[in-house]
């Protein structure tokens, strides 16, 4: 290994061992320290692959971490960025960032690691084929390959099936292709050789198939099939020392991916997962059988175990101090070993493991919540040694700031030291961004142009402390990311990320602003300062036909973190157009371009965006009729903004007003997607919405999931949803009922309506309804029969009731007009008269 890959896998060690981006520091119980000690005598590791964020098996993941004290990655083809959200709006790549966010949290829970390919989720795909086409298969090989380099795992894990024969989404069946074809090839140099620059070829010794009872469609089915190849462990074990079952780890793991609903309860008992054997050396007994994961697969190491055996036994509960002068005896004979992924990885353990048996508690914070280079911040240092084990602080230092200090103090049992120091931020770091999003991406997968960059969950933090202890003689340094540290009234003590930022963002208010038929708007900009007297000019850059006042505005700002708005008059072109509009802002020599978005969820870190700052006008010719909206929302999605911006007057209705007589004011009642799935109350009110329907109103239900539903009956008429949907988003839509209202009036709808739409045509189509419903549209995927069901309508009494499983929420914030042109025809239907 030559030097260049050692500091490769040192800094990757650190990134690996270190605390998750500001996250609260783990407070480490002397259950955890033993722990501890007993992974550092296991030197295992295992991947498991699959495409999405909750993909994984957490169960699986928690037990080999837990119970064997494996190293557990979980390599995840994409981030979730093509999922839906539950929890709020964010939609692509904000979904994306907490989906990360959430696959961190489980893995904090269930004890594994977290890892990524560059590939992007465009959505459900129903076959490897049109998948890979999409991501560019050899390129997310190359970081499957990457990442099996990196990890170095004894067995690899596949949570889906390779082979053809099993319907699946095309994600899914191609991580697993992708996984079998790298087995073959991470030991191969010829194969993307230039990665051999940091890192050396490796060879898994297995590969297995994660099988589960749904593979076979029922658990009887299951339970009659062939498991000669099969291997099973118990991963319902109990664990006495935290007190919880490996399934109550594996719920608490699963329910972290909020923004999907996959909150479970806890379970308890012995429960048996299978893996299917597919290559590699075939055990007997045990699925790890024959792999040597004792120290003495280190040359030279053989003695290392028998020490950390005799520091395990010899632990004591009420004093984990007690253990320093073995552990520090263990990093000596570690680091006198030639230098290999397990000499680096177990040095980087033992110092975790004195810094926890100290009781050792060390961080740097600021009280700003971001930092802008070149400028002077206060930065607050704490060190206290919980424990009588002498140490020595030598020195406090950073990355990323001018901070050195040389102390040469004692830090004595419980008693803390803390400093408010001044630091000026290094003028040339970068804005702490989400890495992957620095460039425009590629079709199917994210541009990242720095190898050692590719896969790492997050964006490395430029700003470190280092605290320079001497114990017992040894120089050991302890690394902490500088953080933003605040107090919330309600949830007390919160840890952020310390953002560094530019002298100044420019947000557009609208990332989409649809005119109607050539109405003049007033666009808002904000200007958000990151210095104290920010002055510049601010300029839009336009399409071909539009016109803005004024040409340009002189800002003034005297505070940081202060926000102006600044609004410019647009007149669309007469025609109808769309186009793409990008601000900047140029201060002197300068030029800034970016926006700021900040997405704030309490079960995960502040996550800050900044791309560049643009947005999408849109003119179109719509017509309207009905004005008055009630909109009940669902899972959360933006339609209410947009229809607002094309005049429509959106009211977001509480439980309160969903009773009938609260209903009638409205031309139109719309429930938001999945509203069936996420509204418990939601079902004691569906007489009410019927009715009103009968009355003469109408009321349109966007898409749900078939699974879930807490409605009794999801219309007034029978109407069976199915998991149908057509995927390409290019696919032909035939017009089945050309004549009738919604197809008609106010606008007249054509093939042209379906141009440019985004990601797909819609999704969890009903596939069985009653002969009132009228199939209006059909369209289908490559080689599947026609989808009906993706705009039924019904007349109800006087009113109309519309069920759609078109992705309105998708295509209405893209600034599709015919999408907008289509649902100013549902919302009119109420105005329609009948024969």
């Amino acid at each position: 290994m030559n030097f260049k890959k050692i500091v490769l896998s040192f800094v990757l060690l650190i990134l690996i061992l270190g605390a998750a981006i500001s996250q609260s520091p783990k407070i480490y119980s002397s259950g955890d320290i033993h722990e501890q000690i007993q992974k550092l005598g296991i030197l295992g590791t295992v991947v498991y692959v699959a495409a999405h964020p909750d993909d994984e098996n957490t169960s699986l993941i928690s037990y080999l971490a837990n119970e064997r004290k494996y190293d557990v990655i979980y390599l995840s083809m994409t981030r979730g960025d093509g999922g839906q959200n539950l929890i709020g709006p964010e939609i692509r790549e904000q979904l994306g960032l907490i989906r990360t966010q959430e696959l961190l949290a489980a893995r904090r829970i269930d004890g594994g690691k977290q890892w990524f390919s560059r590939a992007n989720d465009f959505g459900y795909s129903k076959n490897p084929q049109e998948t890979f086409k999409i991501w560019d298969k050899e390129e997310i090989l190359k970081d499957v390959i990457w990442a099996l380099r990196l990890w170095k795992p004894d067995v690899l894990i596949n949570r889906f099936d390779h082979r053809p024969g099993r319907p699946n989404h095309g994600h899914h069946t191609a991580s697993a292709i992708l996984s079998v074809e790298a087995f073959d090839k991470i030991g191969d140099p010829s194969v993307f050789p230039e990665q051999l620059n940091y890192v050396d070829p490796w060879k898994a010794q297995r590969i297995f198939l994660n099988t589960s009872w749904w593979f076979y469609g029922s658990r009887e089915a299951f339970d009659k099939a062939d498991k000669t190849n099969m291997y099973n462990v118990d991963i319902g074990v109990y664990y006495p020392i935290k007190g919880k079952s490996n399934n109550e780890i594996s719920a608490a793991s699963r329910s972290m991916h909020k923004c999907q609903g996959f909150g479970r309860v806890g379970t308890r008992g012995s429960e048996i997962e299978y893996m299917e054997f597919l290559k590699g050396s075939k055990p007997v007994g045990d699925f790890m059988e024959g792999i040597n994961t004792t120290w003495s697969r280190v040359p030279g190491g053989e003695a290392i175990g028998k020490m950390v055996s005799d520091l395990e036994r010899t632990f004591d509960y009420t004093n984990p101090s007690k253990v320093i002068p073995q552990l520090l005896k263990i990093k000596k004979a570690i680091e006198a070993l030639p230098p290999s992924y397990w000499v680096l990885r177990k040095s980087k353990e033992v110092e975790q493991i004195i810094e926890s048996a100290l009781g050792l508690f060390v961080e740097g914070y600021s009280s700003d919540k971001a930092v802008l280079p070149g400028t002077t911040h206060n930065i607050h240092l704490e060190a206290i040694n919980r424990s009588d084990y002498p140490v020595v602080l030598k020195q406090i230092n950073t990355v990323g700031s001018d901070l050195d200090t040389m102390l040469n103090l004692e830090l004595t049992n419980n008693k803390g030291f803390q400093w408010n120091i001044s630091a000026l931020i290094d003028e040339h770091i970068n804005e702490t961004n989400p890495y992957w999003l620095n460039e425009k991406p590629k079709l199917g997968r994210f541009t990242v142009n720095e190898q050692t960059l590719i896969g790492k969950p997050e964006t490395d933090r430029p700003l470190k402390v280092y605290f320079h202890m001497e114990i017992d003689g040894e120089s050991i340094s302890f690394i902490k990311d500088i953080v933003h540290k605040r107090s919330d009234p309600v949830r007390g003590e919160i840890y952020e990320p310390l953002q560094v930022i530019a002298p100044a963002y420019i947000n557009m208010k609208e990332a989409i602003s649809i005119f109607n038929a050539g109405q003049e708007k007033t666009i808002e900009v904000t200007v958000k300062s990151g210095t104290a007297g920010l002055q510049g000019k601010l300029s839009l850059y336009i399409p071909d036909g539009w016109s803005i006042t004024p040409s340009y505005y002189n800002i003034s700002i005297e505070k940081a973190s202060e926000e102006k708005d600044y609004g410019f008059e647009v007149i669309p072109p007469n025609e109808t157009s769309e186009g793409i509009v990008t601000a900047n802002l140029v201060v002197g020599d300068h030029i800034y371009n970016k926006s700021w978005t900040q997405i704030e969820y309490d079960h995960i870190p502040t996550q800050t965006v900044m791309q560049e700052s643009a947005a999408k006008w849109v003119n179109i010719d719509l017509k309207k009729v009905g004005n008055q909206i009630g909109y009940i929302v669902g899972a959360g999605d933006d339609i209410p903004k947009h229809l607002r911006q094309v005049g429509y007057n959106v009211s977001v209705l509480e439980e309160s007003a969903w009773d009938l007589n609260s209903l009638k004011q409205y031309d139109a009642v719309i429930l938001g997607i999945r509203a069936y799935n996420t509204l418990d109350r939601l079902n004691f009110y569906m007489d009410d919405l019927f009715e009103y329907t009968r009355q003469g109103g109408t009321v349109i239900v966007q898409y749900n999931t078939s699974r879930g539903v807490k409605v009794d009956e999801v219309a007034p008429y029978p109407l069976k949803l199915s998991s149908d949907r057509v995927t390409v988003e290019e696919a032909p839509v035939q017009i089945l009922a050309a004549d009738h209202p919604v197809m008609n009036y106010p606008n007249k709808i054509t093939e042209a309506d379906f141009d440019g739409w985004v990601q797909e045509r819609g999704l969890y189509f009903p596939n069985e309804w009653d002969e009132h419903f009228v199939p209006i549209l059909a369209c289908n995927d490559p080689g599947e029969s026609s989808k009906k069901g993706g705009l039924l309508i019904a007349e109800y009494g006087a009113g109309y009731f519309v069920y759609s499983g078109m992705s309105w929420f998708r295509e209405m914030p893209a600034g599709v007009a015919g999408a907008y042109r289509i649902f100013a025809n549902m919302i009119a239907l109420g105005n329609v008269q009948k024969p």
